[in-house]
Protein backbone atom coordinates (compact mmCIF):
# COMPACT_ATOMS: atom_id res chain seq x y z
CA UNK A 1 0.00 0.00 0.00
CA UNK A 2 1.70 3.28 -0.99
CA UNK A 3 1.21 6.56 -0.46
CA UNK A 4 -0.30 8.41 -3.35
CA UNK A 5 1.40 12.29 -2.83
CA UNK A 6 -0.08 13.38 -5.80
CA UNK A 7 -3.52 12.99 -5.52
CA UNK A 8 -2.93 14.51 -1.50
CA UNK A 9 -1.73 17.47 -2.97
CA UNK A 10 -4.78 17.78 -5.37
CA UNK A 11 -6.79 17.23 -2.44
CA UNK A 12 -5.19 19.70 -0.01
CA UNK A 13 -5.57 21.98 -3.18
CA UNK A 14 -9.05 21.74 -3.34
CA UNK A 15 -9.38 22.42 0.46
CA UNK A 16 -7.84 25.75 0.30
CA UNK A 17 -10.18 26.61 -3.22
CA UNK A 18 -12.61 26.24 -0.05
CA UNK A 19 -10.18 28.14 2.41
CA UNK A 20 -10.21 31.26 0.40
CA UNK A 21 -13.93 31.23 -0.43
CA UNK A 22 -14.51 31.43 3.38
CA UNK A 23 -11.99 34.74 3.36
CA UNK A 24 -14.02 36.50 0.64
CA UNK A 25 -16.68 36.57 2.92
CA UNK A 26 -14.77 38.89 5.43
CA UNK A 27 -14.54 41.51 2.07
CA UNK A 28 -18.50 42.57 2.01
CA UNK A 29 -18.10 42.48 6.09
CA UNK A 30 -15.56 45.09 6.34
CA UNK A 31 -16.76 46.97 3.12
CA UNK A 32 -20.61 47.40 5.45
CA UNK A 33 -18.35 48.71 8.19
CA UNK A 34 -16.48 50.50 6.70
CA UNK A 35 -13.05 48.73 7.49
CA UNK A 36 -10.18 47.92 5.28
CA UNK A 37 -10.96 45.15 3.00
CA UNK A 38 -8.15 44.49 0.83
CA UNK A 39 -6.54 42.22 3.07
CA UNK A 40 -9.02 40.00 3.06
CA UNK A 41 -9.18 40.05 -0.56
CA UNK A 42 -5.07 39.67 -0.61
CA UNK A 43 -5.38 36.56 1.57
CA UNK A 44 -8.07 35.09 -0.18
CA UNK A 45 -7.13 35.22 -3.67
CA UNK A 46 -3.37 34.01 -2.75
CA UNK A 47 -5.20 31.07 -0.88
CA UNK A 48 -6.90 29.83 -3.73
CA UNK A 49 -4.01 30.85 -6.00
CA UNK A 50 -1.90 27.70 -3.87
CA UNK A 51 -5.03 25.78 -4.06
CA UNK A 52 -4.77 26.40 -7.83
CA UNK A 53 -0.93 25.37 -8.25
CA UNK A 54 -1.89 22.26 -5.78
CA UNK A 55 -4.41 20.69 -7.57
CA UNK A 56 -2.06 21.74 -10.61
CA UNK A 57 0.73 19.34 -9.47
CA UNK A 58 -1.22 16.82 -8.81
CA UNK A 59 -4.02 17.00 -11.84
CA UNK A 60 -2.93 13.51 -13.38
CA UNK A 61 -3.50 11.61 -10.42
CA UNK A 62 -6.78 9.97 -9.76
CA UNK A 63 -8.02 10.32 -6.39
CA UNK A 64 -10.86 8.01 -6.22
CA UNK A 65 -8.47 5.07 -4.96
CA UNK A 66 -7.10 6.66 -2.10
CA UNK A 67 -6.33 3.98 0.28
CA UNK A 68 -6.08 4.20 4.30
CA UNK A 69 -2.77 5.85 3.99
CA UNK A 70 -3.49 8.78 1.55
CA UNK A 71 -6.56 9.37 4.15
CA UNK A 72 -4.40 9.79 7.25
CA UNK A 73 -2.04 11.85 5.53
CA UNK A 74 -4.83 14.27 3.65
CA UNK A 75 -6.55 14.67 7.04
CA UNK A 76 -2.93 15.42 8.88
CA UNK A 77 -1.21 17.78 6.43
CA UNK A 78 -4.83 19.46 5.15
CA UNK A 79 -5.09 20.86 8.81
CA UNK A 80 -1.21 22.04 8.84
CA UNK A 81 -1.75 23.42 5.45
CA UNK A 82 -5.21 24.91 6.04
CA UNK A 83 -3.57 26.33 9.46
CA UNK A 84 -0.59 27.83 7.66
CA UNK A 85 -2.41 29.88 5.18
CA UNK A 86 -5.29 30.67 7.82
CA UNK A 87 -2.59 33.06 9.32
CA UNK A 88 -2.70 35.31 6.12
CA UNK A 89 -5.73 37.53 7.57
CA UNK A 90 -4.02 38.36 10.55
CA UNK A 91 -0.62 38.97 9.23
CA UNK A 92 -1.54 41.12 6.58
CA UNK A 93 -3.92 43.20 8.17
CA UNK A 94 -1.31 43.79 10.50
CA UNK A 95 -3.75 42.59 13.76
CA UNK A 96 -0.87 39.79 14.66
CA UNK A 97 2.52 40.87 13.06
CA UNK A 98 4.01 38.05 14.78
CA UNK A 99 3.84 34.90 12.53
CA UNK A 100 4.32 32.56 15.75
CA UNK A 101 1.12 34.74 17.53
CA UNK A 102 -0.89 34.44 14.18
CA UNK A 103 -0.69 30.67 13.65
CA UNK A 104 -1.33 29.56 17.41
CA UNK A 105 -4.48 32.14 16.66
CA UNK A 106 -5.31 30.18 13.91
CA UNK A 107 -4.54 26.20 14.99
CA UNK A 108 -6.58 27.56 18.06
CA UNK A 109 -9.41 28.40 15.77
CA UNK A 110 -9.19 25.30 13.45
CA UNK A 111 -8.84 23.00 16.10
CA UNK A 112 -12.04 24.83 18.09
CA UNK A 113 -9.48 24.93 21.08
CA UNK A 114 -10.38 28.17 21.97
CA UNK A 115 -6.87 29.74 23.62
CA UNK A 116 -5.82 32.85 22.35
CA UNK A 117 -3.22 35.49 22.15
CA UNK A 118 -5.43 38.53 22.03
CA UNK A 119 -5.34 40.94 24.86
CA UNK A 120 -8.18 43.83 23.41
CA UNK A 121 -10.26 41.64 21.51
CA UNK A 122 -12.67 44.58 20.65
CA UNK A 123 -10.03 46.97 19.43
CA UNK A 124 -9.83 43.99 16.42
CA UNK A 125 -11.86 45.19 12.93
CA UNK A 126 -15.11 43.11 12.77
CA UNK A 127 -14.23 41.52 9.68
CA UNK A 128 -11.04 39.67 11.36
CA UNK A 129 -13.47 38.97 14.43
CA UNK A 130 -15.68 37.15 11.67
CA UNK A 131 -12.44 35.38 10.40
CA UNK A 132 -11.46 34.17 13.41
CA UNK A 133 -14.99 32.88 14.55
CA UNK A 134 -15.03 31.32 11.06
CA UNK A 135 -11.91 28.99 11.75
CA UNK A 136 -13.83 27.56 14.17
CA UNK A 137 -16.66 26.99 12.44
CA UNK A 138 -15.41 25.37 9.96
CA UNK A 139 -12.93 23.17 11.83
CA UNK A 140 -15.73 22.27 14.09
CA UNK A 141 -17.44 19.39 11.98
CA UNK A 142 -13.98 19.34 10.26
CA UNK A 143 -13.04 20.63 7.00
CA UNK A 144 -12.21 16.71 5.67
CA UNK A 145 -16.16 16.49 6.49
CA UNK A 146 -16.74 19.33 4.45
CA UNK A 147 -14.65 17.82 1.78
CA UNK A 148 -16.22 14.40 2.34
CA UNK A 149 -19.74 16.24 1.43
CA UNK A 150 -18.39 18.65 -1.51
CA UNK A 151 -15.52 16.52 -3.33
CA UNK A 152 -17.58 13.51 -4.56
CA UNK A 153 -19.19 16.00 -7.28
CA UNK A 154 -15.71 16.47 -8.37
CA UNK A 155 -14.86 13.06 -8.91
CA UNK A 156 -13.35 12.69 -4.98
CA UNK A 157 -14.11 9.37 -2.97
CA UNK A 158 -14.31 10.62 0.74
CA UNK A 159 -15.07 7.06 2.82
CA UNK A 160 -11.30 7.05 3.70
CA UNK A 161 -10.88 10.83 4.55
CA UNK A 162 -13.89 10.13 7.17
CA UNK A 163 -12.89 7.20 8.82
CA UNK A 164 -9.50 9.42 9.33
CA UNK A 165 -11.25 12.72 10.61
CA UNK A 166 -13.35 10.21 13.28
CA UNK A 167 -11.11 7.62 14.36
CA UNK A 168 -11.73 4.52 17.40
CA UNK A 169 -15.62 4.58 18.07
CA UNK A 170 -17.45 5.64 14.69
CA UNK A 171 -20.78 7.06 14.94
CA UNK A 172 -23.83 4.81 13.84
CA UNK A 173 -24.59 6.13 9.80
CA UNK A 174 -27.58 7.77 9.74
CA UNK A 175 -27.49 6.87 6.06
CA UNK A 176 -25.47 3.92 3.97
CA UNK A 177 -23.45 6.43 1.95
CA UNK A 178 -20.67 8.37 3.41
CA UNK A 179 -21.50 10.95 1.49
CA UNK A 180 -25.18 11.46 2.64
CA UNK A 181 -23.89 11.13 6.29
CA UNK A 182 -21.89 14.12 5.76
CA UNK A 183 -24.54 16.24 4.20
CA UNK A 184 -27.19 15.56 6.66
CA UNK A 185 -24.47 16.69 9.25
CA UNK A 186 -23.87 19.65 7.71
CA UNK A 187 -27.24 20.55 7.15
CA UNK A 188 -28.09 19.88 11.42
CA UNK A 189 -24.64 21.67 11.87
CA UNK A 190 -25.61 24.54 9.87
CA UNK A 191 -29.11 24.95 10.49
CA UNK A 192 -28.58 24.62 14.79
CA UNK A 193 -26.01 27.54 14.06
CA UNK A 194 -28.94 29.39 12.78
CA UNK A 195 -31.37 28.94 15.17
CA UNK A 196 -28.75 29.88 17.82
CA UNK A 197 -28.00 33.01 15.84
CA UNK A 198 -31.62 33.83 15.57
CA UNK A 199 -32.29 32.90 19.68
CA UNK A 200 -29.39 35.38 20.50
CA UNK A 201 -30.23 38.34 18.55
CA UNK A 202 -33.83 38.03 20.12
CA UNK A 203 -32.35 38.11 23.09
CA UNK A 204 -30.80 41.28 22.99
CA UNK A 205 -27.13 40.60 21.37
CA UNK A 206 -26.30 42.92 18.46
CA UNK A 207 -26.62 40.22 14.92
CA UNK A 208 -22.77 40.51 14.23
CA UNK A 209 -22.20 39.20 18.42
CA UNK A 210 -24.98 36.72 18.01
CA UNK A 211 -23.83 35.19 14.69
CA UNK A 212 -20.27 34.86 15.83
CA UNK A 213 -21.01 33.34 19.26
CA UNK A 214 -23.19 30.66 17.30
CA UNK A 215 -20.38 30.08 14.85
CA UNK A 216 -18.09 29.67 17.78
CA UNK A 217 -20.82 27.34 20.11
CA UNK A 218 -21.69 25.10 17.95
CA UNK A 219 -18.28 23.90 17.01
CA UNK A 220 -17.71 23.83 21.29
CA UNK A 221 -14.98 26.36 19.90
CA UNK A 222 -14.89 29.40 22.57
CA UNK A 223 -13.72 32.58 20.87
CA UNK A 224 -15.36 35.12 21.93
CA UNK A 225 -16.04 39.05 20.04
CA UNK A 226 -15.84 40.48 23.54
CA UNK A 227 -12.49 40.22 26.10
CA UNK A 228 -14.85 39.24 29.00
CA UNK A 229 -16.48 36.62 26.84
CA UNK A 230 -20.02 35.36 27.36
CA UNK A 231 -19.43 37.05 31.21
CA UNK A 232 -20.20 40.46 29.11
CA UNK A 233 -23.94 40.20 28.95
CA UNK A 234 -25.28 39.71 32.01
CA UNK A 235 -28.87 37.85 30.37
CA UNK A 236 -30.15 34.85 32.02
CA UNK A 237 -31.69 33.96 28.75
CA UNK A 238 -28.40 34.39 26.63
CA UNK A 239 -26.89 32.63 29.44
CA UNK A 240 -29.08 29.81 29.21
CA UNK A 241 -29.47 29.51 25.41
CA UNK A 242 -25.34 29.31 24.85
CA UNK A 243 -25.46 26.69 27.71
CA UNK A 244 -28.48 24.46 25.65
CA UNK A 245 -26.39 24.89 22.40
CA UNK A 246 -23.35 23.75 23.66
CA UNK A 247 -24.36 20.93 25.31
CA UNK A 248 -26.37 20.38 21.65
CA UNK A 249 -22.75 20.87 20.00
CA UNK A 250 -20.96 17.87 22.53
CA UNK A 251 -23.72 15.69 21.90
CA UNK A 252 -23.21 12.91 18.71
CA UNK A 253 -25.02 14.58 15.66
CA UNK A 254 -26.49 11.28 15.01
CA UNK A 255 -28.23 11.49 18.06
CA UNK A 256 -29.35 14.89 17.31
CA UNK A 257 -30.69 13.79 14.25
CA UNK A 258 -32.64 11.30 15.40
CA UNK A 259 -34.13 13.59 17.55
CA UNK A 260 -35.56 16.18 15.60
CA UNK A 261 -36.82 12.82 13.53
CA UNK A 262 -38.76 12.67 16.45
CA UNK A 263 -37.02 8.83 17.03
CA UNK A 264 -36.75 9.54 21.35
CA UNK A 265 -36.73 5.92 21.43
CA UNK A 266 -33.35 6.05 19.67
CA UNK A 267 -31.96 8.43 21.66
CA UNK A 268 -32.67 7.45 25.17
CA UNK A 269 -31.32 3.83 24.35
CA UNK A 270 -28.30 4.94 23.55
CA UNK A 271 -25.72 4.55 26.62
CA UNK A 272 -23.17 7.21 25.62
CA UNK A 273 -25.93 10.48 25.20
CA UNK A 274 -27.33 9.27 28.75
CA UNK A 275 -24.10 8.88 30.70
CA UNK A 276 -23.15 12.08 28.99
CA UNK A 277 -26.47 13.60 30.45
CA UNK A 278 -26.03 11.94 33.99
CA UNK A 279 -22.45 13.32 34.07
CA UNK A 280 -23.08 16.69 33.37
CA UNK A 281 -26.20 17.24 35.80
CA UNK A 282 -23.75 15.27 38.52
CA UNK A 283 -21.31 17.47 37.37
CA UNK A 284 -23.38 20.37 37.79
CA UNK A 285 -25.03 19.05 40.79
CA UNK A 286 -21.72 19.09 42.73
CA UNK A 287 -20.39 22.12 41.55
CA UNK A 288 -23.81 24.03 42.17
CA UNK A 289 -23.78 22.79 46.18
CA UNK A 290 -20.10 24.20 46.85
CA UNK A 291 -20.59 27.43 44.85
CA UNK A 292 -23.90 28.04 47.00
CA UNK A 293 -21.81 27.22 50.13
CA UNK A 294 -19.37 30.11 49.20
CA UNK A 295 -22.16 32.93 48.97
CA UNK A 296 -20.79 34.40 46.26
CA UNK A 297 -24.05 35.44 44.59
CA UNK A 298 -27.80 34.73 44.47
CA UNK A 299 -29.14 30.97 44.21
CA UNK A 300 -29.94 31.18 40.72
CA UNK A 301 -27.26 33.33 39.37
CA UNK A 302 -24.91 30.38 41.47
CA UNK A 303 -26.41 28.05 39.49
CA UNK A 304 -26.56 29.75 36.25
CA UNK A 305 -22.51 29.77 36.60
CA UNK A 306 -22.14 26.81 37.96
CA UNK A 307 -24.07 25.25 35.08
CA UNK A 308 -22.63 26.99 31.86
CA UNK A 309 -18.94 26.63 33.45
CA UNK A 310 -19.37 22.95 33.70
CA UNK A 311 -21.58 22.73 30.11
CA UNK A 312 -18.27 24.65 28.90
CA UNK A 313 -15.41 22.54 30.35
CA UNK A 314 -17.11 19.37 29.53
CA UNK A 315 -17.91 20.05 25.95
CA UNK A 316 -14.73 21.43 25.25
CA UNK A 317 -15.91 25.26 24.36
CA UNK A 318 -14.09 26.98 26.87
CA UNK A 319 -16.77 30.08 27.25
CA UNK A 320 -16.80 31.50 30.71
CA UNK A 321 -19.37 33.75 32.37
CA UNK A 322 -17.32 33.47 35.86
CA UNK A 323 -14.15 32.83 36.47
CA UNK A 324 -13.88 29.37 37.78
CA UNK A 325 -10.63 29.88 39.28
CA UNK A 326 -11.54 32.15 41.99
CA UNK A 327 -13.88 29.93 43.62
CA UNK A 328 -12.63 27.06 46.10
CA UNK A 329 -9.17 25.35 45.53
CA UNK A 330 -11.49 21.90 46.05
CA UNK A 331 -13.65 22.98 42.84
CA UNK A 332 -10.46 23.84 40.70
CA UNK A 333 -9.17 20.04 41.03
CA UNK A 334 -13.08 19.36 39.85
CA UNK A 335 -12.83 21.37 37.44
CA UNK A 336 -9.25 19.90 36.35
CA UNK A 337 -11.03 16.71 36.27
CA UNK A 338 -13.48 17.75 33.92
CA UNK A 339 -11.61 18.59 31.20
CA UNK A 340 -10.44 14.81 30.86
CA UNK A 341 -13.71 13.99 30.32
CA UNK A 342 -14.82 15.42 26.72
CA UNK A 343 -18.05 15.08 24.79
CA UNK A 344 -19.66 12.58 22.91
CA UNK A 345 -17.78 10.73 20.40
CA UNK A 346 -19.04 12.31 16.89
CA UNK A 347 -19.64 15.92 18.18
CA UNK A 348 -17.68 18.81 17.50
CA UNK A 349 -16.36 18.27 21.18
CA UNK A 350 -12.52 17.49 21.92
CA UNK A 351 -11.44 15.32 25.10
CA UNK A 352 -11.38 11.34 25.82
CA UNK A 353 -14.95 11.57 25.21
CA UNK A 354 -17.68 10.06 26.94
CA UNK A 355 -17.89 6.61 25.06
CA UNK A 356 -14.04 5.87 25.56
CA UNK A 357 -14.79 6.22 29.55
CA UNK A 358 -17.92 4.20 29.61
CA UNK A 359 -16.16 1.48 27.76
CA UNK A 360 -12.97 1.17 29.83
CA UNK A 361 -15.33 1.32 32.82
CA UNK A 362 -17.28 -1.43 31.45
CA UNK A 363 -14.22 -3.51 30.89
CA UNK A 364 -12.81 -2.70 34.25
CA UNK A 365 -15.85 -3.92 36.21
CA UNK A 366 -16.17 -7.20 33.97
CA UNK A 367 -12.06 -7.59 34.27
CA UNK A 368 -12.71 -8.34 37.67
CA UNK A 369 -16.14 -10.86 36.77
CA UNK A 370 -13.36 -12.39 34.53
CA UNK A 371 -11.12 -13.58 37.63
CA UNK A 372 -13.56 -14.78 39.42
CA UNK A 373 -14.72 -16.70 36.45
CA UNK A 374 -11.70 -17.27 34.05
CA UNK A 375 -13.54 -19.81 31.79
CA UNK A 376 -16.31 -17.87 30.90
CA UNK A 377 -16.85 -15.21 28.10
CA UNK A 378 -17.81 -11.69 29.57
CA UNK A 379 -17.56 -9.44 26.31
CA UNK A 380 -18.49 -6.00 26.56
CA UNK A 381 -21.43 -4.30 25.23
CA UNK A 382 -22.73 -0.96 24.21
CA UNK A 383 -26.03 -0.28 23.30
CA UNK A 384 -26.64 -3.95 24.04
CA UNK A 385 -24.15 -4.98 21.31
CA UNK A 386 -20.94 -7.08 21.93
CA UNK A 387 -17.92 -4.73 21.44
CA UNK A 388 -14.98 -6.30 19.66
CA UNK A 389 -11.81 -6.76 21.69
CA UNK A 390 -10.12 -4.80 18.89
CA UNK A 391 -12.21 -1.68 19.59
CA UNK A 392 -11.32 -2.39 23.36
CA UNK A 393 -7.72 -2.88 23.18
CA UNK A 394 -8.01 0.69 20.65
CA UNK A 395 -9.61 2.35 23.66
CA UNK A 396 -7.23 1.21 26.58
CA UNK A 397 -4.27 2.36 23.91
CA UNK A 398 -5.74 5.31 23.08
CA UNK A 399 -6.35 6.56 26.93
CA UNK A 400 -2.93 5.34 27.94
CA UNK A 401 -1.23 7.76 24.68
CA UNK A 402 -3.59 10.62 26.23
CA UNK A 403 -2.15 10.03 29.41
CA UNK A 404 1.62 9.79 28.00
CA UNK A 405 1.51 13.04 25.61
CA UNK A 406 -0.20 14.55 28.72
CA UNK A 407 2.71 14.13 30.75
CA UNK A 408 5.16 14.48 27.98
CA UNK A 409 3.42 17.90 27.54
CA UNK A 410 4.10 18.85 30.66
CA UNK A 411 7.62 17.68 31.42
CA UNK A 412 8.36 19.71 28.06
CA UNK A 413 6.47 22.96 28.60
CA UNK A 414 7.83 23.13 32.16
CA UNK A 415 11.05 24.25 30.33
CA UNK A 416 9.18 27.03 29.63
CA UNK A 417 9.78 28.54 33.18
CA UNK A 418 5.58 28.89 33.68
CA UNK A 419 4.81 28.22 37.52
CA UNK A 420 3.03 24.98 38.21
CA UNK A 421 -0.48 25.63 37.93
CA UNK A 422 -0.17 27.50 34.45
CA UNK A 423 1.67 24.06 33.36
CA UNK A 424 -0.35 22.42 34.21
CA UNK A 425 -3.85 24.46 32.58
CA UNK A 426 -1.99 25.30 29.33
CA UNK A 427 -1.36 20.88 28.40
CA UNK A 428 -4.51 19.95 29.53
CA UNK A 429 -6.78 22.61 27.97
CA UNK A 430 -4.40 22.22 24.87
CA UNK A 431 -4.68 18.58 24.20
CA UNK A 432 -8.21 18.76 25.14
CA UNK A 433 -8.98 21.37 22.78
CA UNK A 434 -11.01 23.16 25.59
CA UNK A 435 -9.49 27.06 25.65
CA UNK A 436 -8.75 28.41 29.20
CA UNK A 437 -6.81 26.77 31.78
CA UNK A 438 -5.63 27.57 35.28
CA UNK A 439 -2.98 29.58 36.46
CA UNK A 440 -1.49 32.82 34.07
CA UNK A 441 -4.04 31.11 31.31
CA UNK A 442 -7.56 30.95 33.36
CA UNK A 443 -10.40 32.21 32.36
CA UNK A 444 -9.68 35.63 33.01
CA UNK A 445 -6.03 35.61 31.38
CA UNK A 446 -4.79 34.67 27.84
CA UNK A 447 -1.56 33.15 26.24
CA UNK A 448 -0.14 35.94 25.16
CA UNK A 449 2.88 35.81 28.23
CA UNK A 450 3.83 32.49 26.61
CA UNK A 451 7.01 31.87 25.37
CA UNK A 452 7.64 31.34 21.20
CA UNK A 453 8.36 28.01 22.22
CA UNK A 454 5.71 27.21 24.22
CA UNK A 455 3.20 28.60 21.76
CA UNK A 456 4.47 26.09 19.15
CA UNK A 457 4.40 23.26 21.87
CA UNK A 458 1.13 23.79 22.69
CA UNK A 459 -0.24 24.35 18.69
CA UNK A 460 1.34 20.71 18.21
CA UNK A 461 -0.74 19.38 21.01
CA UNK A 462 -4.36 21.65 20.01
CA UNK A 463 -3.56 19.26 16.47
CA UNK A 464 -2.77 15.86 18.65
CA UNK A 465 -5.60 16.43 20.53
CA UNK A 466 -7.96 17.50 17.47
CA UNK A 467 -7.18 14.41 15.80
CA UNK A 468 -6.99 12.58 18.69
CA UNK A 469 -3.95 10.84 18.67
CA UNK A 470 -3.08 8.45 16.59
CA UNK A 471 -3.82 10.02 13.04
CA UNK A 472 -0.37 12.29 14.19
CA UNK A 473 1.52 9.85 15.96
CA UNK A 474 1.04 7.21 12.97
CA UNK A 475 3.02 9.76 10.93
CA UNK A 476 5.94 9.51 12.54
CA UNK A 477 5.96 5.38 12.78
CA UNK A 478 8.61 4.40 10.04
CA UNK A 479 6.43 1.53 8.73
CA UNK A 480 3.79 4.36 7.71
CA UNK A 481 6.38 5.75 4.87
CA UNK A 482 7.57 1.85 3.91
CA UNK A 483 6.13 1.00 0.21
CA UNK A 484 4.88 -2.63 0.06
Amino acid sequence: MNLNFRAVIFILGTLLLFNGLFMFLCVPLALSYGEYWLPYLFSGAFTMLGGAIFRAVGHSQRTNELNKKDGFLIVASGWLVMSLFGTLPYLVSGAIPSFTDAFFETISGYTTTGASILTDIESLPKALLFWRSLTQWIGGMGIIVLAVAILPFLGIGGMQLFGAEAPGISPDKMKPRIKETAKRLWIIYLGLTLLESVLLYAGGMEYFDAINHSLTTMATGGFSTKQASIGYWDSPFIHYTITVFMFLAGTNFTITYFALKGNFRKVWSNEEFRNYLIVTLLAVALVFLAVISLHVSTTEKSFRDALFQVVSIITTTGYATYDYTMWAPSLVVLFFIFMFIGGSAGSTSGGIKIVRHTLLLKNSILEIRRQLHPSAVIPVRLNRKVVSPEITYNILAFIMLYLSVFFTGLILFSFTGEDFQTTLGAVVTALGNIGPGFGDVGPSENFSGISAYGKWLLSGLMIMGRLELFTILMLFSPSFWKKY
